[in-house]
């Protein structure tokens, strides 16, 4: 699931567009941080506080589609490489790439997909949740270094104000059908 189109994987591949790779690499590991406290606390109790309290779970998505519609928005005109150059633009620092986590209906999904799933049923309970929380890391990393690769290599089409504009186009849309769907 970390490969797929989401929130991390359309912001990785804005910021590989206006920033490149090299800057991207703190929002890159940020992300695999926040994937293992995310898994961490649905495997210690978080799921099922969703389950008994479904209203927290039901905001959380609504805020973070919110969140979602908003970067789509934000996208439009965005990609302009020459104004968004140290001064005015910087891509996420790694703590905000891990907090953002908070806030990303798909990572939720994917803690508590990969909770259900693997959840540790033998009695080393807590050597089971911290391998499991550090086996999404792993995973995640290489899968959303992708993005940022791609959008690191396509950084020099975005001089073309038409190709530029369809990027824009796509990655918003994603953004805006993403958060459809997590609503739906």
């Amino acid at each position: 699931m970390f490969v797929t189109p989401g929130p991390n994987n359309i912001m990785l591949t804005t910021s590989g567009i206006k920033y490149g790779f090299k800057r991207t690499i703190p929002h890159i590991l940020g992300i695999p941080l926040g994937h293992f406290f995310q898994i961490s606390l649905v495997s210690l109790g978080l799921g099922t506080l969703f389950q008994t309290y479904p209203l927290i779970q039901q905001t959380l998505k609504i805020a973070g589609c919110l969140y979602l519609f908003f970067l789509a928005y934000k996208m439009f005109g965005s990609l302009n490489i020459k104004k968004n150059t140290k001064e005015s633009g910087r891509p996420l620092k790694f703590y905000e790439a891990s907090l953002f986590q908070i806030l990303n209906p798909k990572a939720w999904v994917v803690a508590i997909t990969a909770v259900s799933v693997f959840f540790p049923k033998d009695e080393h309970f807590v050597t089971g949740i911290f391998y499991l929380a550090s086996i999404a890391p792993i995973v995640c990393l290489p899968s959303i270094s992708i993005w940022a690769l791609f959008g690191s290599g396509i950084r020099t089409f975005v001089s073309y104000p038409r190709v530029k504009q369809i990027i824009e186009i796509v990655m918003a849309f994603l953004l805006l059908a993403t958060g459809v769907m997590i609503l739906i």
